[in-house]
C-alpha cells in the first residue's frame, strides 16, 4: 500500500526542482524498469508496481536491490507523469560521476546548445546510444536530463550514454588541436566533405540555432543541405543529429 509521503516524495518529482533537492528522478514503464532491475550502475531507492507486474517479474525483482512497495491501479495513476500510466514505476537517485572532458579524444561526442524539448534531448540520447557515441555533454540552460519526458523519450539511452552540464568553453579547456563541428546555414555540404571522427558535434537551439558565443569555438562549420525542391524552413535538432551521426566515422 502506498504511504501519503511515499506519495508526496514521487509527486515532487515530477518537478524539477524537487528532483535536484532530493537527487531523485522517476522511470516509467515496464520496459525501462526492467533494464534497472539489471542496472548495476545506478542506485535503487524504490519501485511501485501492481501486483500483475509484481506476480510477472517475480524472480527479476528478487535479484534486484530496489525495495518494492505493491499499489492499487489508481494509486499508480495518482502519482504518475503518464496520461495513460503502465504497471510500474521506479524511483532512481541521479548519477553524479565527474565529467569526463577526455571523450571526444577517443570518439566525436555530442554537445546540445541550448536543446529546450524533452522530446528532442530524449531522441539524441537514443541517437547517441544506437551510433555508439561516448557522451553527450550539455549547456546549462538546457532541459532536465532527468524530465519524465526525456526519460520516456530517451527510452533507456539515459541509463546508457553519458551525459553531463557543462559550458562549451569549460569543455574545450583541457582540449588542444581538437575538431570542433557545427551545423551553420554557411556551413560547407556535410556530404561533400568528411566529418572527424573524434572532437565535438555542436547542436544547436531548436529555433536559434548555435549561439554566437558557441559558433565563435567551431573549428568545422558544416550544413545538411536542402534538396532544391524542398520548402521546409529547417530540420527538427534531433532529425539533424541523426543525419549527423550516421555520417561520423567509424573508430
Amino acid at each position: 500500500m502506498l504511504s501519503q509521503n511515499q506519495s508526496k516524495l514521487v509527486r515532487s518529482l515530477h518537478q524539477k526542482k524537487y528532483r535536484v533537492e532530493e537527487g531523485l528522478f522517476l522511470v516509467e514503464g515496464d520496459k525501462m524498469v526492467l533494464e534497472l532491475l539489471d542496472n548495476t550502475t545506478l542506485e535503487p531507492n524504490h519501485v511501485f508496481a501492481v501486483r500483475e507486474w509484481l506476480d510477472k517479474h517475480y524472480k527479476q525483482i528478487k535479484k534486484s536491490l530496489f525495495p518494492v512497495t505493491e499499489v492499487l491501479p489508481e494509486e499508480l495513476e495518482r502519482i504518475s507523469t503518464l496520461v495513460t500510466p503502465n504497471q510500474v514505476l521506479a524511483v532512481v537517485k541521479i548519477p553524479h560521476a565527474p565529467v569526463n572532458t577526455d571523450l571526444p579524444a577517443e570518439r566525436t561526442c555530442f554537445y546540445l546548445d541550448g536543446i529546450q524539448d524533452p522530446g528532442n534531448m530524449g531522441t539524441i540520447l537514443r541517437i547517441a546510444d544506437w551510433f555508439g557515441i561516448p557522451a553527450v555533454y550539455c549547456s546549462p540552460d538546457c532541459v532536465d536530463l532527468y524530465s519524465p519526458k526525456v526519460v520516456q523519450a530517451s527510452m533507456g539511452a539515459v541509463f546508457r550514454v553519458p551525459s553531463w552540464e557543462i559550458s562549451l568553453e569549460q569543455l574545450l579547456e583541457n582540449q588542444s588541436n581538437i575538431a570542433v563541428m557545427g551545423a551553420v546555414m554557411d556551413g560547407k555540404d556535410v556530404f561533400k566533405n568528411s566529418l572527424a571522427a573524434t572532437g565535438i558535434l555542436v547542436i544547436g537551439n531548436e529555433g536559434k540555432g548555435i549561439r554566437p558565443s558557441c559558433e565563435r569555438l567551431l573549428t568545422h562549420k558544416i550544413s545538411i543541405p536542402r534538396h532544391p525542391k524542398g520548402r521546409a524552413e529547417s530540420l527538427n535538432a534531433a532529425v539533424a543529429t541523426g543525419i549527423l551521426a550516421a555520417l561520423i566515422p567509424a573508430k
